[in-house]
Parts: structure tokens; sequence; C-alpha cells
């Protein structure tokens, strides 16, 4: 395997529940097999395709990439698709990113497949001992560590909890923060609690932060309509639909572009 090349791994379908604690709702998701990478992206997956730089054959090539912005981490997603020859999954169109589902491209995880896959068929907060299996404030660091040093999990992931949170599809919280999208697994410094399965956060799709990197996915899923695992633009729109007086502090989002048509379909506007 070349020292840039990003192993992929089966994850199979099946059920996997998420938990909306603002709304308090419970929601059963049932997955279609996809593929996921074995790690994090690293320094040197991240720069091959991110510019024609050499990548330093060290250590620091094999710490995860950070930090990653969501916006630079969906375009690194097509960049990497094409140079293997792969149909990019995403168009970004008057600032908004489209999802191709048919698409057999590199592209970041839904919510509902990041958390089945974290999961591999556990029901416990953590698929083993932190100690073991992820780099968190437990261990004192000052930043990332180099990926798959700790046990994966029964999928054969490394590094699902800690070390560095990974971008998400789904937005966060449209009715309260807008355009955030969602962030899972934890990072070097962050604490127990917040190291688990469940645990999601959110941030601006421009945001920098310095534990922040990414990991991809990659499989057809849909039959071009705005809906796959566990993500629907249309639940994004009644979700963002607040009745009533907004809450102090909350942006809900409202600028949504019209639904891509899926392919072999046609729209008429007017």
């Amino acid at each position: 395997m070349a020292d840039d090349e990003i192993e992929f791994l089966a994850v199979p379908g099946g059920l996997v529940i998420l938990r909306d604690s603002r709304r308090d709702r419970v929601r059963e998701v049932r997955l279609q097999p996809f593929r996921m990478a074995r790690t994090p992206v690293s320094v040197r997956q991240f720069a091959s395709s991110a510019s024609k730089e050499t990548v330093d054959a060290s250590l620091a090539a094999d710490l995860p990439q950070s930090p990653v912005t969501w916006h630079d981490a969906v375009l690194w997603c097509n960049r990497r698709s094409a140079a293997e020859g792969l149909r990019p999954a995403y168009r970004v169109s008057e600032g908004w990113v489209h999802w191709d589902t048919t698409s057999d491209g590199l592209r970041l995880p839904t919510e509902a497949e990041w958390e089945h896959a974290c999961r591999a068929g556990t029901d416990e907060p953590t698929y083993g001992e932190l100690s073991e299996i992820a780099w968190t404030s437990l261990d004192e660091l000052e930043g990332p560590q180099p990926v798959a040093l700790k046990r994966p999990n029964a999928f054969g992931l490394h590094d699902m909890i800690g070390n560095v949170w990974e971008w998400c599809w789904d937005l966060a919280d449209p009715a309260r923060y807008g355009a955030y999208r969602s962030l899972r697994g934890g990072g070097w410094a962050d604490p127990v609690w917040s190291c688990r399965a469940s645990v999601r956060r959110g941030s601006a799709p421009d945001a920098v932060i310095e534990d922040v990197g990414l990991r991809p996915v990659r499989g057809a899923v849909g039959d071009g309509s705005p809906q796959a695992q566990g993500w629907s633009d249309a639940t994004d729109r009644e979700r963002a639909d607040l009745r009533g007086p907004i809450p102090f502090g909350w942006t809900p989002l409202r600028d949504f572009p019209a639904p891509e048509p899926r392919p072999g379909s046609c729209r008429t506007d007017g």
C-alpha cells in the first residue's frame, strides 16, 4: 500500500438508534452497507490531494490532519475522488453543498453512519476502555497523536473516539445553530464524558478548530433524491422551521436552496 493510500474497510448495514436530547426524540435508522477509512485522514494523505507539496516522511506525516474546516473537508473529498477516477460526491452551488447519493466517491459520513461504525455492534458508551482505544485528556497530551496506535474497534477502525473530532455531513441543529455541521468522536484534550459514541457537537462549516479532522466514507447509498443513511433534506427543513417567537441567540437556517432533481428527472420553474 502506498504511503498516501487510504484503506477503506467494509461496514455492514444495520440498525442504529439516534437520540436528539434537545428535542427529546429518539429515531431508528436502517443503514445500507458502506466503506469507511480505517483511520482519520493523516497529514500525508491530506497533502497528497490538497496540493503538490511534498510531505516529509516523518512521524508528523502520520498525525491526523488538523485543523480542517467542513468546507475544506468537502473539497478535499472531491479532489481525492477525481484523483482516483471516481465521480465526486459533492456539487457546490452558490455557497451550498449538494450530495449526490448515487456517487461512489469519497464523502463525509452521515451521523447515523458514523455512530453505527463507531459502536461496531456494541451498545456501550465506548467500544472499549478509553485508555486502550482513545487519546483523551486522560493522557495529558499537548496535541494529536499518530493514527492507529491504539486498539481498533470490532470493524477494524482506529481512533473513532479521541485524537481528533471528525466532521459529519449532517446539519447539527438548523433551528438553533443555522448552518453549523455535526462533529463526532472527541479530541485529545477532551474529558471522559465527551468521548463517547453518542456525543455530538456542532460548529460553523468555516470554523478552524485545532482538534478537528475528517474520516471519509465511500459507497453509493441512494437513488439521487436528497435523503440517505439517516439524513433527509426535507427533515432538515422541518427541523429549521420554528414557529412563534425565536429564543434569544437562536439563528434558524432560512435560506435552503431548492432540492436538487434526482438523476434522470427534470425540474421546471414557474
